[in-house]
C-alpha cells in the first residue's frame, strides 16, 4: 500500500517539508504530476517503510488501513485458486502484496514509478529469499504485451497519483486477459470533503466533494513536487465501465474491533462513522 500520509489536504495544511504559500488545489496536468510523485516517492520512501513496514508485512497483502486481508478478503479470487496465475501489481511500493502473492504459488510482476520504493522492494526480495520480478514503470504505459496477465493489483498504488485514472484503467485492460480481475483500492473519495485529521475535527465538511482540483505541494519555483487527484464514485465508476470492465464489487471496509492504529487520517474514532477506504473489484468478460 502506497499512499501518502497527508497531513491535511483539504484544508492546505502543509506537511512537513511543505512551503506553506505552496500548497493547496490547482490544476496538475499529466506529466508534472507524474515528475513530482517519482520525485516524492523518491524521497519518501525510506521514511516511508521505516514507519508503516511493520504495518504492511514483509510479505503481506493489506489493502487499507482498515488492515483488511487479502487473505481474509479474497478480493482476487479464493487464495487456493491463485498459484499459478500470473499477478501484475501496480504501485507496488516495497512489492509486499507481490511478496505474498509469490509465497502462495502466484507468479507475481510488481511494478511502481518510484526507484526509491523498488530499492526497498529488491532489500525485502533478499532478506525474505522471496525473489519477486521488480519493474520501473509508468501505470499510462506498462510494458506488458496484451492480454498476458490473469490478474491486476493495487493497494492504494498509482491510481490516486495519476492525472489520466482512465488511461491506466484501459492499459489494464489491455494487459488482462479474457476472464480477468482488477482490484483497486483508494482514499474513498468522501474523504476529500473533510479534514485529513485523525480527530474530532476531521468529521466536519470543509470543502465540496465535488471539487475534482487535484492537491498540490510545490517548491519555491512553483514546480508540483506532490500531485493526487480527486475522483468521486460516480467518475471511478464511469472510467471503470469505459475501460470495458464489469464492476463486480465495491467494498467499504469497515474499521475493525481492537485496531487502534491511526494512519494519517485514519483513525479508529474517524472508521466507526465513515468509510475510509474504496475498493473496486473489476472483472474483464
Amino acid at each position: 500500500m502506497t499512499s501518502s500520509d497527508r497531513t491535511s489536504v483539504h484544508d492546505h495544511q502543509e506537511r512537513p517539508g511543505a512551503a506553506a504559500n505552496q500548497v493547496g488545489r490547482r490544476r496538475a496536468e499529466r506529466g508534472e504530476t507524474t515528475r513530482a510523485n517519482r520525485g516524492w516517492w523518491d524521497r519518501a520512501a525510506d521514511d516511508y517503510q521505516s514507519e508503516h513496514g511493520d504495518f504492511l508485512r514483509d510479505t503481506g497483502f493489506v489493502w487499507c488501513p482498515e488492515a483488511l486481508d487479502e487473505s481474509a478478503a479474497q478480493l482476487l479470487g479464493p487464495t487456493a485458486g491463485l498459484a499459478g496465475k500470473r499477478v501484475l501489481e501496480i504501485g507496488c511500493g516495497a512489492a509486499q502484496c507481490a511478496r505474498w502473492l509469490a509465497s502462495i504459488g502466484a507468479l507475481p510482476l510488481a511494478v511502481d514509478l518510484s526507484a526509491g520504493q523498488l530499492r526497498h522492494a529488491k532489500a525485502l526480495n533478499g532478506r525474505t529469499g522471496i525473489d519477486v520480478p521488480l519493474c520501473q514503470a509508468d501505470a499510462h504505459a506498462l510494458p506488458i504485451a496484451d492480454e498476458t496477465v490473469d490478474i491486476a493489483c493495487s493497494a492504494y498504488g498509482a491510481l490516486p497519483f495519476v492525472a489520466d485514472s482512465a488511461g491506466v484503467l484501459c492499459e489494464v485492460f489491455r494487459v488482462l486477459r479474457r476472464g480477468g480481475r482488477f482490484v483497486f483500492s483508494v482514499s474513498h473519495p468522501i474523504r476529500w470533503a473533510l479534514p485529513d485529521d485523525p480527530g474530532p475535527r476531521g468529521l466536519k465538511v470543509t470543502s465540496s466533494y465535488f471539487d475534482r482540483t487535484p492537491y498540490v505541494e510545490a517548491d519555491d519555483a512553483g514546480n508540483p513536487t506532490y500531485v493526487e487527484h480527486h475522483r468521486t464514485l460516480g467518475d471511478r465508476v464511469r472510467e471503470i465501465v469505459a475501460a470495458g470492465f464489469q464492476l463486480t464489487d465495491l467494498v467499504e471496509p469497515e474499521w475493525p474491533a481492537g485496531h487502534d492504529r491511526e494512519w494519517g487520517g485514519w483513525s479508529p474514532l474517524r472508521g466507526e462513522l465513515i468509510p475510509g477506504t474504496a475498493i473496486f473489484v473489476c472483472d474483464k468478460s
